[in-house]
């Protein structure tokens, strides 16, 4: 229930930044192009906070969170006295009511830019993409690792972390070849001698993104620090909770066989799902012998396996591997335009993949993702939840860009023809273009909320 509750509140004050950031637009270029806001909502609904400011505009806080509007005088919707004609919407230019619908989706970008520079200016903890080997039969598998490389460049695209490195792949999702340079962890890197550049071959790349990441899929074989026996975490209400395990034991044998690592650890007690185990622990000093049923629980392809709810302790990443994402005041917004640049680059491919079916329907996400979202970012922090915002705000401000004409980018795709005619599109094509826009808006949300509740 707490869990619920915070993703709720992170998620309502995530989708209201970015709604009040995207509506703001809108009226700060309508007000400077001389239109009268009547209204500016954010929500929908009941009004739960209303005031009338100096400007004559009511600013509105209603109960649905999810949207928001200006609402401008428009004669095509009410009438309009004479004395305010001049200040009705439709009475502007085509390319001061192009800036105003515009603004909305600039906004959204220009705040995904401060919020990744208040990220950067903060300090964003990180890890070097490193890796130790690579997965046999994946299209990585031709790439030679001898020693700790580090994950340079792909496809030219510099990357210093891990996330830079799955956005970039995920921008390749498709693609017939990757570039993929890596240099020596502890090499002169710089040096051209010391990266190296493989060309693979992805035609037969494919991914499930529920199952695991492209990094992965790709066969690139992360470093990760050893896992040792000793318990750090026993989930609450979990089947280990319920046995006599406490944090801080350290394994010794199970069912009889000396513990080897934790994978096959993790083996059996997949396989053991209702089944007791025999586990040997080691306390204090002291050995003892403690049975534990793990639960059954289905995974993601349907079948039952065991869960237990322990979790290992894990060794410290070694130095040379950690990597402080800290820039100074003006390095930290040219940084953070550069990265909303590319989560705008990304956002247009993935789209366009998704119309030509080398991404699947099953990644659109919808509110639930996002709340989960929100909540997951804000548990580990200031710098994450602002990264999480900025990547929302960008996507926010894409899909209003579409050319459907219930979104921004409809009403974009109307005045362009009207440039381009030199008159305005007659009002029967533009019900009809409203019709046809909330039809596929309505199945494209539909769709995202079912994949919500699969993934739930």
């Amino acid at each position: 229930m707490l869990d619920f509750l915070w993703n709720l509140g992170s998620f309502i004050v995530a989708l209201g930044l970015l709604i009040t950031a995207h509506e703001y637009g809108h009226f700060y270029v309508a007000r400077r192009c001389g239109v009268k806001v009547e209204r500016f909502s954010i929500g929908f609904g009941k009004a739960i906070w209303r005031k009338v400011g100096k400007d004559g505009t009511e600013y509105v806080v209603a109960m649905i969170p999810l949207g928001g509007y200006v609402k401008m005088l428009d004669e095509r919707v009410e009438d309009v006295p004479d004395e305010l004609k001049e200040q009705a919407f439709n009475r502007k230019s085509v390319w001061q009511r192009i800036a105003i619908v515009a603004a909305g989706p600039i906004a959204n970008f220009i705040f995904a830019i401060i919020a990744l520079y208040f990220m950067y200016l903060i300090g964003v903890p990180s890890l070097k993409p490193v890796i130790t080997s690579t997965i046999p039969g994946t299209a990585a598998a031709q790439i030679q690792v001898n020693e700790p490389m580090q994950v340079t460049a792909i496809s030219g695209q510099s990357v210093r972390n891990w996330e830079e490195v799955n956005l970039a792949l995920v921008g390749h999702i498709g693609d017939d070849s990757i570039t993929v340079s890596l240099a020596p962890l502890n090499g002169l890197q710089g040096l051209d001698t010391d990266t190296r550049t493989y060309t693979l071959d992805t035609r037969q790349w494919r991914f499930d993104p529920e199952k695991e990441s492209p990094i992965t899929a790709l066969g690139l074989g992360v470093y990760r620090p050893a896992i040792e026996p000793q318990i750090a975490l026993i989930s609450e209400g979990s089947a280990a909770a319920k046995s006599e395990l406490k944090v801080g034991d350290t394994l010794v044998a199970i069912n009889g066989q000396n513990y080897t690592d934790w994978q096959a650890f993790v083996d059996i007690i997949q396989h053991s799902a209702n089944v007791p185990v025999a586990l040997t622990v080691r306390r204090n000093g002291e050995q003892f012998a403690i049975s534990v049923t793990p639960a059954s629980v289905k995974n993601s392809d349907g079948k039952d396996v065991g869960v237990l709810g322990v979790s290992p302790t894990q060794a410290q990443w070694p130095e040379n591997m950690r990597l402080q994402l800290e820039y100074g005041p003006i390095d930290s917004f040219a940084i953070a335009a550069d990265k909303t640049w590319q989560l705008v680059a990304v956002s247009f491919k993935m789209i366009g993949k998704l119309f030509t079916g080398d991404v699947s329907v099953k990644n659109l996400s919808g509110p639930i993702s996002i709340a989960q979202g929100a909540g997951n970012s804000a548990n580990y922090g200031l710098v994450y939840f602002l990264g999480f915002l900025a990547l929302i705000s960008v996507n926010l401000g894409i899909i209003n860009l579409l050319p459907l004409p219930v979104l921004d980018g409809g009403h974009l795709l109307y005045y362009f023809v009207e440039v381009i005619t030199g008159k305005p599109v007659s009002e029967k094509v533009q019900e009809i273009g409203f019709r046809f826009g909330a039809a596929l808006l309505l199945m494209l949300m539909s769709i995202a909320l079912f994949n919500d509740f699969a993934r739930l």
